[in-house]
């Protein structure tokens, strides 16, 4: 089946799960910066939970597919698009995403997947390398992509997901950190305050304004390994959250460290948004974790019933 872009929106990008196991080539390991949508959305059509989707940032595509098929949209909200639910498109028909109303990133699933060359694993854009994806960049109006062509059981198409399966996304939430490397190089309660989102963010990290954080003691640091959600803290004092497409080593100080389960969250913010910061043990982040994955186990089965 071939999808049209008739608009290709402002970033829209094809990614999927990412690209373990290279970091130690300073690749990212990148993929969907809300990794929760991207699994949840592909439960809904029937693929895999890391099959290649379309991820665009504060609006979407305009998409005209071939033939009939099943897609969801999840993530970001947009005026008039059902989210969180299967959608068939008849051959011929047009998806019209335009600007996101809440949120930053939405993705869009498609029965079968978006089918673009596998590069070191993976098919999604690494943007900054020009690596995967269509062609290593973004959608722009004309291209051609490739995806499956099947629909779903009628009856799939009167239900939604339960919200109270979904992150809890918002424009002022509290992001839950367990400590860095360097927490103690910092005065305790430091993270207290509220920062702002900048417009100088984007897939690498979220540069944040608020109150300075200053570092009252300790050497210059060598460099060493970060991931998405590590806070970082430059000379200046206003912290950085690392995203999904963050650098492998960095060499600022590592304050703390954004847990798994609320990077969805943080994936979300757009500028303008506010955020604060809770700090939690690493075994309540681990269960947590634990909870949120037995929660998608669940619906992973409920759906797996409903889509035979």
């Amino acid at each position: 089946m071939e999808i049209r872009v008739i608009r290709g929106g402002p970033l829209t990008t094809v990614q999927d799960a990412g690209r373990p196991g290279h970091r130690a080539e300073g690749v990212p390991v990148g993929g969907a910066a809300d990794h929760f949508a991207l699994r949840l959305t592909n439960l809904l059509v029937g693929n895999p939970e890391d099959a290649a989707v379309l991820e665009c940032t504060l609006a979407g595509p305009t998409l005209e597919f071939s033939e009939d098929t099943t897609i969801a949209v999840g993530g970001a909200d947009f005026a008039g698009v059902p989210s969180w639910r299967p959608l068939v498109v008849r051959a011929g028909g047009r998806l019209v995403l335009g600007p996101c109303h809440h949120g930053c990133r939405g993705y869009v699933a498609i029965a079968g997947g978006v089918d673009v060359p596998v590069v070191l694993g993976s098919r999604s854009t690494f943007l900054r390398a020009h690596l995967g994806g269509h062609e290593g960049r973004a959608l722009k109006d004309g291209d051609v992509l490739h995806a499956g062509a099947w629909v779903l059981p009628h009856a799939v198409e009167h239900w939604r997901i339960d919200p109270q399966v979904l992150p809890h996304y918002s424009a002022s939430p509290v992001l839950r950190v367990v400590r860095g490397a360097q927490w103690d190089d910092f005065d305790a309660g430091c993270l207290g305050g509220e920062y702002g989102v900048t417009p100088v963010s984007d897939r690498m990290g979220l540069r944040l304004a608020g109150p300075t954080l200053v570092r009252r003691r300790g050497r210059d640091l060598l460099s060493s390994a970060v991931a998405p959600g590590t806070v970082q803290v430059p000379p200046d004092g206003q912290p950085i959250l690392l995203l999904a497409d963050a650098q492998t080593i960095g060499g600022y100080p590592r304050l703390a460290h954004v847990i798994s389960v609320d990077l969805p969250l943080a994936a979300q913010l757009r500028p303008g948004d506010r955020v604060r910061f809770a700090e939690v043990t690493l075994e309540q982040a681990h269960w947590l974790w634990r909870q949120q994955y037995q929660n998608l186990a669940i619906l992973r089965q409920g759906l797996a019933e409903k889509l035979q």
